[in-house]
């Protein structure tokens, strides 16, 4: 195969991951935004019922779970566990804001 060929065969492949990349950066936004609505909706139940905005328990069972989602969808674990912690450290933030 010629050089332009291969080129030419390398940008098409970069092209199709792209768009694949496109289309799961997008699922990954609107699934987030699906889960802050619920999130949302557990705070206020929170703040109504004069509940703490966290859980350590239900975070720490919620951790391991996702750890071990990430071994069996070959994802780093570690970057699994600092993303749940990520948005965890978001929710209860959020949660703190309906109890003020």
């Amino acid at each position: 195969m010629s050089d332009a060929k291969t080129a030419e065969r390398a940008a098409e492949l970069l092209k199709g991951h792209r768009e694949s990349i496109d289309r799961l950066d997008a699922i990954l936004v609107y699934t987030l935004g699906e889960r802050f609505k619920h999130t949302q909706a557990v705070g206020k139940l929170k703040a109504e019922h004069d509940l703490p905005p966290s859980d350590p328990a239900r975070e720490a069972i919620q951790i391991a779970r996702l750890e071990r989602l990430a071994v069996e969808a070959d994802l780093d674990p570690e970057f699994a566990k600092n993303f749940l912690n990520f948005i965890i450290a978001e929710v209860i933030q959020h949660h703190k804001k309906h109890q003020s």
